[in-house]
């Protein structure tokens, strides 16, 4: 940086703060990064935009030997939404339009011969997780590469309909699962503003215009309606579990898919996934789907994202669950999040998990 004799001393002096602002600012930075983004090795990349986001390929375990075979870990977590989930300081992704990028990049390859999908949600939206449950089984049908479904922590309501898409399911005794079954979780502020003495008017073209809003009361009418969308789309899950398990008999079936909740080991026990185990027993189902006796194990990722183990995260994704409820009132601001319709989730019907919100 050159400095002219003729500059007014006023501006050298902006100069300076400019330069000196842009030092405090880089230094806490640097000390605030570790907590927002978590711990783990760090990169400091400096550019205006982003560059080749396109996934890249890590082998995390190994059989040992030359040119094996690989087995892909495809990674479902969080919220399952067909929406852009940002992060404090992150590029946000989509969470069907990953699944459909890695599930693509593994057909591609000739060398990957089966996919553990690996899922750690509570669920999603109804189309989403529709549309998630449709790109395993075309993956499967046109690659004719068989898929192993691995549940974590969470693999509940929308989870469980994507593993179903799988050909075989297994959990870890510990992991969640079940909650067969439609969430569509409206609220009403309409008896606290009358009694505020506020008064809404909406002019609609019709009378269930307004079913599920937050300003109306529910009708019974309005409550018919919804009810039939929620049936449907029920129906339309446990159809889902009937074709992924069709010889499990009548009077389990109707236990398993009553909304419940269960555990890897009573999900066994029931035949609603197929064995208890972990990782490593995922990762060896996989290969005698496909008769092999070593391979590699794989992750996809984008660049820049740390891939050291089979656990790693492999998404650079946002807060994929609403955050803690919490309501605020204030004279001009009405922000209610945690619920879905409002600040934190698209309005519609899930399939979805949360016993904070039932």
């Amino acid at each position: 940086m050159f400095f002219h004799r003729d500059r007014p001393g006023s501006a050298r002096l902006a100069i300076r703060r400019q330069a000196w602002l842009r030092l405090v600012l880089g230094l806490v930075c640097m000390t605030l990064w570790p907590g927002l983004v978590g711990c783990g090795p760090m990169m400091f990349a400096v550019g205006v935009a982003p560059g080749d986001q396109r996934l890249e390929q890590t082998t995390v375990l190994s059989d040992g030997g030359f040119r094996n075979d690989r087995i892909a870990i495809v990674d479902i977590s969080g919220m399952m939404l067909n929406a852009e989930q940002r992060g404090l300081l992150q590029q946000g992704e989509n969470p069907v339009s990953v699944l459909h990028e890695k599930l693509q990049k593994a057909a591609a390859d000739p060398r990957v011969k089966a996919v553990v999908l690996r899922l750690n949600t509570p669920g999603g939206t109804v189309t989403a997780t529709d549309a998630m449950y449709r790109e395993v089984q075309r993956f499967r049908r046109e690659t004719g590469k068989p898929v192993i479904a691995l549940m974590m922590d969470l693999a509940t309501s929308g989870g469980y309909y994507v593993a179903c898409a799988s050909d075989h399911i297994v959990a870890y005794p510990t992991s969640i699962t079940g909650s067969v079954g439609v969430l569509l979780q409206t609220v009403s502020f309409k008896p606290a503003l009358e009694r505020w003495g506020i008064e809404l008017e909406a002019l609609t073209s019709g009378k269930n215009k307004t079913a599920g809003s937050m300003f109306e009361t529910l009708t019974d009418e309005h409550r018919e309606v919804l009810q039939r969308m929620v049936d449907d789309f029920y129906q339309g899950f446990v159809d889902v579990v009937r074709s992924a398990r069709p010889t499990m008999d009548d009077e389990t079936f109707a236990l398993v898919t009553d909304g419940r909740v269960f555990t890897g080991s009573d999900a066994a026990a029931l035949g609603l996934v197929d064995e208890t185990g972990d990782l490593y027993d995922a990762f060896a189902r996989a290969k005698s789907k496909v008769n092999l006796d070593r391979a590699d194990l794989v992750i996809y990722h984008r660049p820049l994202r740390y891939a050291g183990s089979p656990y790693s995260p492999t998404t650079m994704a946002g807060p994929h669950e609403p955050p803690v409820d919490r309501t605020q009132i204030n004279l001009l601001q009405l922000n209610v999040a945690g619920l879905p319709g409002f600040a934190d989730a698209p309005v519609g019907l899930y399939y979805l998990w949360r016993p904070d919100m039932q």
